[in-house]
């Protein structure tokens, strides 16, 4: 595999084959994605029943509180990794062998969470946060590598595409790994997405002729003395983490706080320090500069957006287990395909939106990318009083109709598709050369962020089962949408000819 990796791909040629108007590449990334978000979806849709189920029905017994927190800080951890992800695609490997030796660590990983043992049940969690760190951010760019042009006008309609990838693996993987882990074995559920992953690897890999020539170029390799400094201070930080948690655990001290803690500090410093450390960097030139200025707008917007949205897998799926009727026009189903309606709506509505962006575009009344992500975030912001009505309803025993949920999933997708695959798109053209992959790295920061914020709340106890839980987020997140669409004339300019 190492040789094939690093085996020169011819660029895709003009007039050729194409998929749907787009590059050929674009559908074996869009296999690979598929399936790699069909392990991810599936795992996360088991992930916090499994931990709050009690022992005797072969869960973990955790409480409701650490279960969340565990959820959070995990989902924050996916996405924290995928700035060194992007770090090694840029430095060491290249995307390609990235992405491909990240989706064999997820494959790992998830057959690891097959394993009947706590123990390896947390390592098996360890390894996907690896896995996907590599592969996110660098499957991105290689979408973004089949577009030399930064103005092509089919770049956001490939990304949209791309995004149709994520949403049919999300669909499918709790209508089945959900299915399979509720109503039969939980670790069989969990080896289902192995699977899932390891068919996502195939499918990249036979791929690679069809990807264009730049993803298998290192943008900026390391020299012998960066790797050599590279090393030792990986093995101080490590050596300082085996010494510290030794004694934690050697004096009968050692609980799951002290790794949650310690992560979610993580997600939230790692952030400001990185986007800090961009803009004080005095090789990117003047345009560079200033487009990493107009991105920490979109980057805070996109934490509070999707900070509320993660927890589809977290405070909406325990509401969805223990206050929603899981029947519906006398059909009954589990608990875990509530996380299925996302994106069905996704993939009904995605294809209008990128054919509404093109057609406005050539009306000249295509909105621009600030208002597209003020709405975004308002509507995620509306989701949640919706939520906080439900709540309200679901008072007792009593058990709300599954339509509450069905309308606040389709509130979030609505804003969803007007904030996400936009994002995805504008970092590839924001990002200064340096940091091409790592750049997508970043715009995963701003997930790891609002989830580490989510998880901060859930671990210094604060009520996730209350309306006060989601009309104070829903609060915040309106505030943002109308704050950003107020100073959008101020962050325009910032980036430097980008639309």
């Amino acid at each position: 595999m190492a040789s094939s990796l690093t085996k020169e791909a011819t660029a895709p040629v003009a007039g050729g084959k194409t998929f749907l108007g787009h590059p050929l590449g674009l559908a074996f990334l869009f296999l690979t994605e598929m399936w790699e978000r069909y392990s991810f979806y599936g795992m996360r849709a088991l992930l916090v029943l499994y931990l709050s189920a009690a022992v005797i029905d072969g869960g973990l017994g955790l409480t409701f509180a650490t279960a969340t927190a565990i959820y959070s800080v995990y989902n924050a951890m996916v996405y924290l990794l995928a700035l060194p992800g992007g770090w090694l695609g840029d430095r060491v490997w290249g995307p390609r062998k990235t992405t491909a030796v990240g989706g064999a660590i997820i494959m790992v990983g998830h057959f690891t969470l097959a394993l009947p043992s706590a123990g390896t049940f947390y390592a098996g969690l360890a390894l996907i946060a690896i896995g996907s760190g590599l592969l996110k951010a660098n499957i991105s760019t290689m979408v973004g590598q089949l577009y030399p042009d930064k103005n092509d006008p089919r770049r956001d309609g490939g990304f949209s595409i791309f995004y149709m990838a994520i949403n049919l693996g999300a669909f499918v993987a709790p209508l089945t790994i959900g299915t399979v882990g509720q109503k039969v074995n939980w670790h069989l559920g969990f080896a289902m997405a192995g699977v899932g992953m390891a068919l996502g690897l195939m499918c990249f890999v036979f791929g690679f002729r069809f990807l264009s020539s730049e993803s298998t170029v290192v943008p900026s390799p390391m020299s012998a003395a960066e790797k050599s400094a590279l090393w030792k201070k990986a093995g101080l930080w490590a050596a300082l983490a085996v010494v510290f948690y030794g004694i934690v655990g050697g004096g009968g001290w050692f609980t799951v706080n002290w790794m949650l803690w310690p992560l979610t500090v993580l997600g939230l410093v790692l952030p400001v320090w990185y986007l800090v450390k961009m803009k004080r960097d005095r090789e990117l030139s003047n345009t560079e500069q200033s487009r990493v200025s107009a991105y920490i707008w979109f980057f805070i917007v996109a934490a509070v957006f999707w900070g509320i949205y993660d927890q589809t897998g977290s405070t909406l799926t325990l509401f969805a287990n223990d206050h929603t009727a899981n029947t519906l026009f006398g059909f009954e189903f589990p608990s875990s395909w509530f996380q299925s309606l996302n994106p069905l709506y996704v993939m009904a509505f995605a294809p209008v939106a990128a054919w509404a962006w093109i057609a406005l575009n050539k009306r000249g009344k295509e909105p621009s990318t600030i208002s597209k992500f003020a709405n975004g975030v308002f509507l995620i912001g509306l989701s949640f009083f919706v939520m906080m009505l439900a709540q309200a309803a679901a008072t007792g025993d009593t058990k709300v109709t599954p339509l509450w949920l069905c309308a606040v999933y389709l509130i979030q997708t609505i804003g969803e598709l007007t904030l996400s695959p936009v994002g995805l798109s504008l970092t590839t053209k924001l990002a200064p050369q340096k940091y091409s992959s790592q750049m997508m790295g970043v715009w995963f920061l701003a997930v790891t962020a609002g989830d580490s914020v989510i998880a901060l709340l859930q671990l210094i106890g604060a009520p996730t089962d209350s309306q006060w839980w989601f009309a104070s987020q829903g609060a915040i997140a309106v505030l943002a949408g109308v704050a950003v669409f107020m100073f959008r004339r101020k962050v325009k300019p910032l980036m430097g000819g980008v639309h």
